[in-house]
């Protein structure tokens, strides 16, 4: 699909989903300013599908189409709205009909890729879809999101609209809703709040008119709640009709009809508080779903039940209280499930169940009593049976206490639809019951799956700023006899001598011989550092050296506070990853920027509360002074996995055994940079760049070398526009190309001082065009960043590079071309 046609004749013919789609001028050019093509258009689909379908599915969609293109600013291109399918519609298209006045319109339903692929191959740019879904008998239901469109007038900037939209957030929080942000792609910002389908339309409607007018009325200067458009320069329009039964928004992760191919893009509230935020164009909405997944997940936890809009039918709603959600997912007269008729009462008992539910995938549901329910997580890849192993746990509503005893069958179509039975069952002794952290020893019933006693932590992994969802689940070994809790870490003097990391080379599977046994571990995206452990009268030291022996203790607090702690050993050499983890859970290199180079301790400790970060322990060199290079890796596996035991900051991740697809399979479905692979009986080759250890990513990195920058222009002139990139090479520092695009407003200040300090007069790069160097500031080539890009052109250029971040581990003369 990615792959542009010799001419617009070209048709080809794809199986989408099982449906045949032809295709057609894929090299049409649709948005002219930036070059972008139906092709692109249609990769760009193919690629956010899994995060957009589910904001999609079961609403009637109303399209923009641009058939000929945007056009330009001078010649914009003509567009037309559709709604009614015509006859040329696929008959696989699932649709839904509404009813007017004097005639019905049928809608198509986008539930899968196939219908968005056959959208974009028709140019359908932009979807639009109501707040309410089709139930199963094709009648609209009640709504299950409120939204709110921050329109800025003439003169607002977008930073004043989010702070428009952080005075709503703090009104909607006060009616029992928390909305999350999506910036249009347009102008403006929209905000999404779930609702449980109790409320109609127009309910819904009257209330954000009220919540729009109390806007208005705390900041008339900047809010306007009329319709009438002369109200609106200087202000903030809050549009609150959109939650109409007729009226539409644009669709999360929807292209718009814009000069420039932006998206409606959901967003955190942490971006919406830094200055300078802009709209997002495609290219940087794929990578950020691909660091980040949905910021948007949360809205559709709240409302995926498929429950009917009458309380009556499912029970009592138990007074508005923890199992709200429990029973807004659930049916009483369609699932067997029990459905308690009063509000659950405070206990302090100590039960658990955990049972294995075979739904549209195996998983295991974990459950905790507290407060008179079941907390509950799911375990989607099952109970930890090693403590080096850790395994993701997902959040899911609280359940009643009655469900510790259900087993049956869950009917097909209903939430959690399959078949339910308890694997193990008992009861619990508490050791901690925080926010972010459980940790409780659970005593298993007779023939039960945990096989007696065990101890679990549970630990939050998004952070307060996230949806709570997102945790991992620990099986801890006993604390070692003798250990002291709590000890601070010092910062004393390093060891000697110190190693030097070994290194993966970077290759395809051909570069792994089939007659070797190997192994996976997953590639983390972060910086690689050995940290010197010692536990030691009279007291713990902690160093940390990044590969190129950059000493980042001081920077990292809460991993040296954690690591005597997590190790049952006198002193050790470990080998690992420092990262920092995203809302969803995932490494996110650019949050980890934000901790590199800080030197003020008190920066340093606002840094530790916004972005913490772990350490990731993936071999051992030492062991109580006694080096461990020439063991076989099964075996520093062994030893790493006996002697380190933590669970927060510090954690062995698990590693894959099986089968090279399988493993590859799974850091894509984590959103993972890609794999090691690691013979088993490879030894640790200190220093050296190995073909024991070969990485294998899902998308091309390249380390540079930074030897220019140029002006910007717009919105960012008087700032960084683009830095020119440089390999090193025997004939000097060969240019590669620019990266303008990954840069967010509030890091061009801090990048722009770090290149004033680096001034030079000079041209450092070979092979720099005329165009580029007509008015480059060159600087000392020093500094190393990293870059995705798509591919290498045929003149050596990076194509569509996007930057990822600073790389201070790295220096230039370790930078090669990938």
């Amino acid at each position: 699909m990615n792959k542009r046609p010799a001419s617009e004749d070209f048709r080809q013919v794809v199986t989408v989903g099982g449906h045949r789609i032809t295709l057609t001028h894929l090299d049409k050019v649709l948005y002219p300013e930036s070059g972008t093509t139906k092709a692109d258009v249609l990769g760009y689909y193919a690629f956010i599908a899994d995060v957009m379908l589910p904001h999609t599915a079961n609403r009637p969609a109303t399209r923009k189409r641009w058939v000929h293109g945007v056009g330009t600013r001078e010649e914009p291109g003509h567009v037309f709205f559709q709604k009614n399918l015509d006859q040329s519609t696929p008959s696989w298209v699932k649709r839904g009909s509404i009813e007017h006045s004097t005639h019905v319109d049928e809608y198509p339903l986008v539930n899968d890729l196939a219908t968005l692929t056959w959208l974009a191959q028709i140019s359908a740019l932009e979807i639009h879809v109501p707040q309410w879904q089709f139930d199963r008998g094709e009648t609209p239901r009640n709504p299950d999101r409120l939204v709110l469109d921050l329109d800025p007038g003439v003169g607002v900037t977008l930073d004043e609209c989010a702070e428009v939209a952080r005075w709503a957030r703090a009104i909607l929080r006060d009616m029992g809703l928390d909305p999350l942000p999506v910036t249009s792609g347009s102008k403006g910002i929209h905000l999404y709040a779930p609702l449980d389908l109790t409320h109609t339309s127009d309910q819904v409607s009257q209330v954000t008119h009220e919540l729009a007018r109390a806007l208005e009325a705390d900041h008339p200067d900047r809010v306007v709640s009329d319709m009438k458009k002369a109200l609106r320069p200087g202000r903030v329009f809050v549009d609150w009709s959109q939650n109409s039964a007729t009226k539409t928004t644009i669709a999360p992760y929807s292209l718009r009809g814009t000069l420039h191919p932006m998206v409606a893009m959901p967003r955190t509230w942490r971006e919406l508080a830094a200055p300078g935020l802009t709209q997002v164009d495609y290219r940087q909405a794929m990578h950020r779903v691909q660091r980040s997944g949905d910021p948007l997940a949360a809205l559709l936890e709240a409302h995926s039940g498929r429950g009917t809009t009458d309380a009556g039918a499912r029970g009592d709603r138990a007074g508005d209280g923890v199992l709200t959600v429990y029973l807004g997912k659930r049916d009483a007269s369609r699932t067997p499930e029990p459905m308690p008729t009063s509000a659950p009462k405070t206990s302090a008992g100590r039960s658990f169940v955990i049972q294995e539910h075979h739904a549209r995938n195996l998983h295991f549901d974990f459950r905790l009593e507290h407060d008179g329910a079941l907390a509950s997580w799911a375990l989607p890849r099952g109970v930890p049976t090693d403590p080096a192993k850790n395994r993701l746990a997902v959040r899911t509503e609280d359940h009643p206490l009655e469900y510790a005893r259900f087993e049956g069958d869950i009917p097909a179509g209903e939430y959690g639809g399959g078949t339910v039975s308890i694997w193990d069952q008992g009861q619990f002794d508490l050791e901690k019951w925080r926010d972010d952290e459980v940790i409780a020893v659970l005593h298993g019933g007779p023939g039960g799956g945990l096989g007696g006693t065990r101890r679990f932590a549970l630990i939050r992994t998004d952070g307060h700023d996230g949806s709570g969802r997102n945790w991992l689940i620990h099986l801890m070994k006993p604390k070692p006899a003798g250990r002291a809790e709590g000890t601070a870490a010092g910062t004393g003097t390093a060891r000697r001598p110190r190693y030097a990391p070994m290194l993966a080379t970077l290759g395809p599977t051909a570069d792994m011989p089939e007659d070797d046994d190997w192994t996976y571990e997953m590639k983390w995206d972060g910086v690689r550092a050995l940290a010197y452990v010692s536990v030691q009268s009279p007291g713990p030291v902690v160093r940390l050296f990044t590969r190129n022996q950059t000493d980042v203790t001081l920077i990292c607090p809460e991993i040296v506070r954690a690591l005597p702690g997590a190790l049952a050993a006198d002193s050790a050499v470990l080998d690992g990853e420092i990262v920092a983890l995203a809302a969803d859970a995932r490494p996110d290199f650019g949050l980890l920027q934000t901790r590199l180079g800080l030197t003020d301790r008190r920066q340093i400790e606002a840094a530790e509360a916004a972005v913490p970060v772990q350490f990731l322990a993936f071999d051992v060199l030492e062991r109580d002074g006694e080096p461990l290079l020439d063991l076989a890796y099964t075996a520093r596996r062994r030893v790493l996995e006996e002697i380190v035991t933590g669970a927060g900051a510090v954690q062995v991740p698990p590693v894959f055994t099986g089968d090279y697809a399988q493993a590859l399979a799974a850091s894509s479905e984590l959103g993972l940079e890609g794999i090691v692979a690691k013979t088993r009986s490879g030894r640790y080759e200190a220093g050296r760049r190995s073909r024991s250890w070969i990485k294998i990513k899902h998308h091309r990195s390249q380390e540079v070398v930074i030897g220019g920058w140029r002006p910007g222009k717009g919105h960012r002139t008087g700032s960084v526009g683009s830095l020119l990139l440089g390999i090193p090479h025997e004939d000097g520092l060969v240019y590669v190309g620019r990266v303008g695009s990954g840069f967010r407003d509030a890091d061009l200040g801090p990048v722009q001082k770090r290149l004033d300090g680096i001034a030079a007069g000079d041209n450092p790069f070979t092979g720099v065009p005329a165009a580029d160097a007509r008015d480059a500031r060159w600087v000392r080539p020093i500094l190393v960043g990293e870059v995705e890009f798509s591919e290498w052109t045929g003149r050596g250029r990076l194509r569509h590079p996007v930057w990822r971040g600073w790389r201070p581990d790295k220096s230039p003369a370790e930078v090669v071309r990938v």
